[in-house]
């Protein structure tokens, strides 16, 4: 079974447009938004709108991939209202937070605080599921705990005694943030008590790390989180191995094609963020991308000290090269479309 692929909520680092084009390369079957926060108000359709665009296109992306809007808050009753708002707006579906480990998040007892009391996650979920149309599908996402695990099982039955439809777990406690390891063999304690679906996150940045994490934590569905931002291509190496053709690796090729996505997503940024902030926003995912790709450590340090959209624009431009058609490229191969004119290092 090929399982599902998702890709993660990320706040501050994945808004709509970096949504946008990472389901553009492909490979991924739904996403899910940053967190709209909910507190104590009821919010104009238009917040939901600003994180998520895609309401107005279907709930999907250009690439035609279902997003998922996520709900964060603590007032059961609050969250319920809010919810069935955004019901209005027709989503794919409703998540809630149960896993931001945010400090400013934390304060308001939203987000993984909320770990400490599986009651009132049970009556959050519960009256955010009364409040939205049944065909709705609600969904939630929690992480194992606040500082330790011991009440990551109440917390899973909670969810599912709430009415949620299915379960995203982050694989580590508040306390341990993003630093590894992921422990997938949590996800499989917590897969044993529920019988709604589970999907298993956490620390997957290769194909071979996806399998390990199907293996580990017995879960068919994995969502990625910052191992999509740092090698965009990871859900085609996953589907690809799943099928039996695992590609043999050329990073090098892999960012010609990749060219034209950074480029889109430039273009993007540079006209629809404010320019103060659109280089920061460019830089950040170069400085992701460099994990996986030289040449994105390159660019990133051609740019570091830029702060003008029009010389950034230059030294992307300065950087472009003919059309990519070595043969061991992943278009060659037959795993993305051919690729337009990308960037040298």
């Amino acid at each position: 079974m090929m399982g599902r692929l998702l890709l993660a909520p990320m706040e501050g680092l994945a808004d709509y447009l970096l949504r946008d084009v990472l389901t553009r390369v492909g490979g991924y079957d739904a996403a899910v938004t940053e967190f709209v926060r909910v507190s104590g108000t009821l919010l104009p359709e238009r917040t939901f709108l600003r994180v998520c665009p895609e309401l107005a296109q279907q709930g999907r992306t250009r690439a035609g991939t279902p997003v998922i809007v996520q709900l964060l808050g603590s007032d059961p009753g609050c969250m319920a209202e809010n919810a069935a708002r955004l019901a209005g707006l027709a989503p794919p579906g409703v998540d809630l937070n149960f896993g931001c480990p945010a400090p400013t998040v934390n304060r308001h007892g939203g987000g993984a605080m909320l770990l400490a009391a599986p009651d009132q996650i049970f009556r959050i979920v519960e009256a955010v599921r009364r409040a939205v149309p049944r065909a709705l599908p609600v969904s939630a996402k929690m992480r194992l705990g606040v500082e330790d695990k011991a009440r990551a099982l109440d917390c899973a039955l909670a969810i599912e005694a709430g009415g949620a439809g299915s379960l995203v777990v982050h694989a580590r406690t508040k306390a341990e943030g993003y630093r590894p390891p992921a422990h997938w063999e949590w996800v499989a304690r917590i897969r044993d008590v529920v019988r709604l679906p589970v999907t298993a996150n956490g620390e997957v940045w290769t194909a071979e790390d996806h399998a390990r994490c199907r293996s580990v934590s017995g879960c068919d569905d994995v969502m990625i989180g910052r191992g999509a931002v740092a090698d965009p291509f990871v859900a085609r190496r996953v589907r690809a191995q799943r099928a039996g053709t695992a590609l043999i690796g050329d990073r090098s090729a892999d960012w010609l094609e990749l060219g034209p996505v950074v480029a889109d997503y430039w273009q993007a940024v540079s006209t629809r963020v404010e320019p103060r902030h659109a280089p920061g926003r460019l830089k950040q995912w170069l400085a992701h991308l460099a994990r996986t790709f030289v040449e994105a450590d390159s660019l990133f340090r051609a740019i570091r000290r830029a702060e003008d959209i029009a010389e950034i624009t230059r030294t992307l431009e300065v950087r472009r090269c003919r059309r990519a058609d070595a043969p061991t490229s992943m278009a060659a191969r037959g795993v993305l479309p051919d690729p337009a004119p990308a960037w040298t290092v």
